[in-house]
């Protein structure tokens, strides 16, 4: 017998905006329903919420509170958190294949479980062995979470929209900095790491089983819809379109456009892992600990105006290539700012932050499009899932060196002032733009 349900449409100008209602198809050939990619837009956003706020932002909590309540050197807990990135990078190289057997509602219960199981964890471990094999299942369920899963429940609702579609989405990981971090903090503060872990866990758990049940279990074809809502002519012609043609997966990894956008990307994370991980230490003697810490949130927030802008004035026909060599060059002058303040000049600090803060958010963001006009449509979902296992991979191990780097300073050096930290992070960054332009066509 024929369903029905009714569902807000959302409006791809203003995600914000309801501008229907309407029902579902009945067998009757009843009213068409109203578009549901935005609503699944929303749901990956609060997945993003939650995946960042556990499986990001919470590690160099966790480390904090495990150090002082735990007595364990700093360095050993360091490496758990390198094992629990490690262990996402492993598994978000397999995520297509995941979602293709599985199905992407199954996959996210799952690791919504395994991450929010590990979490609880961390805050029980009472030997380091325990630290390091719950860090295993923490990354394992991380990986279901972070940015490949979120580009794969966007990218078939979206085609032309999938650029505004994708910035609504990933600022789910800025605001999961900006509203995770604080919680975790006060939470831990009133009722301890263990019951503030399980509460939290609980919370993300029953949120991300509700809606993987009600929203993730849906498809285009599911529903009868075609991608940006576009009727049956639009689908028809997007259809047909000329595309690239497919590669097999062996032909992938020697495919110059795939090996440069890997690289970029990898490289990219490194250097911004690595100066995120100590950003907030080097600027707290200029700022103090409030300033320093609001200076924090300011580049968490300068990232979600980046992507966000960028997603309004991006043309679609644009080389998003030299947009991302762009962003990058943004955060090179961010570099440049905080290594000419030498720690000790706080306008020039602000500057740095936020130039550097405009550009984090479009690290992540803009890979996924590059390969959605790079590569043929079966082949995106397999490129982003590399591209983000390649660079977890490695910025898994980019605070520890900069940490080294920052030790290798002269002795006298102001305890703010970190030219080699600032000149590694821009070397960095500039070899992710020569390799961003490496792969350009011809």
């Amino acid at each position: 017998m024929a369903s029905f349900a009714r569902h807000r449409t959302v409006s791809p100008a203003c995600p914000g905006s309801v501008v229907a209602v309407r029902g579902v198809d009945g067998m009757d050939g009843g009213t068409k329903r109203g578009f549901f990619g935005w609503t699944v837009v929303w749901a990956a956003f609060t997945l993003a919420v939650c995946g960042w706020g556990l499986g990001f932002y919470g590690p160099p909590i966790y480390l904090h509170v495990i150090h002082q309540t735990r007595g364990w050197p700093l360095g050993l807990v360091a490496a758990a958190i390198t094992v629990h990135y490690l262990a996402g990078a492993l598994t978000v190289a397999n995520l297509p294949g995941l979602h293709a057997r599985w199905g992407l509602s199954r996959v996210t219960r799952a690791g919504a479980l395994a991450l929010g199981l590990g979490i609880v964890g961390w805050s029980l471990a009472a030997a380091p062995w325990q630290l390091f094999l719950v860090a295993l299942v923490s990354g394992l369920g991380w990986a279901t979470l972070g940015a490949a899963a979120v580009n794969a429940i966007v990218a078939p609702w979206f085609g032309r929209g999938r650029p505004a579609a994708l910035a609504w989405a990933y600022n789910g990981a800025s605001v999961g900095g900006i509203l995770m971090s604080p919680l975790w903090v006060l939470a831990i503060q009133a009722v301890g790491f263990p019951l503030a872990a399980m509460a939290i866990a609980a919370v993300v758990i029953a949120v991300l089983w509700v809606l993987s049940g009600r929203v993730l279990v849906h498809s285009p074809a599911s529903l009868g819809q075609a991608p940006d809502g576009d009727g049956a002519a639009a689908a028809e012609a997007a259809a047909t379109a000329p595309d690239h043609a497919a590669l097999p997966a062996s032909a992938l990894w020697r495919d110059r456009r795939f090996r440069t956008l890997a690289a970029a990307t990898a490289l990219g994370l490194f250097a911004q892992a690595g100066l995120l991980a100590h950003l907030f230490s080097l600027i707290v003697p200029a700022l103090g600990e409030v300033r320093a810490g609001i200076a924090m949130a300011a580049s968490t927030l300068a990232a979600v105006a980046g992507r966000t802008v960028l997603a309004a004035v991006m043309p679609r026909d644009a080389d998003r290539r030299l947009i991302a060599a762009a962003s990058y060059a943004v955060q090179v002058a961010g570099c440049g700012a905080l290594l000419l303040s030498h720690g000790t000049e706080p306008w020039l600090i602000w500057t740095g932050v936020a130039l550097f803060g405009l550009g984090i958010g479009n690290l992540v963001y803009l890979p996924p499009l590059i390969a959605q006009t790079e590569f043929a449509r079966v082949d995106v979902p397999r490129v982003v899932a590399l591209t983000v296992a390649l660079g977890q991979g490695l910025y898994a191990f980019a605070p520890a060196t900069f940490g080294l780097v920052r030790e290798a300073a002269p002795a006298g050096t102001a305890p703010g002032d970190a030219p080699f930290v600032h000149g590694l992070a821009a070397l960095v960054f500039l070899a992710a733009i020569a390799m961003l332009l490496a792969g350009r066509r011809a």
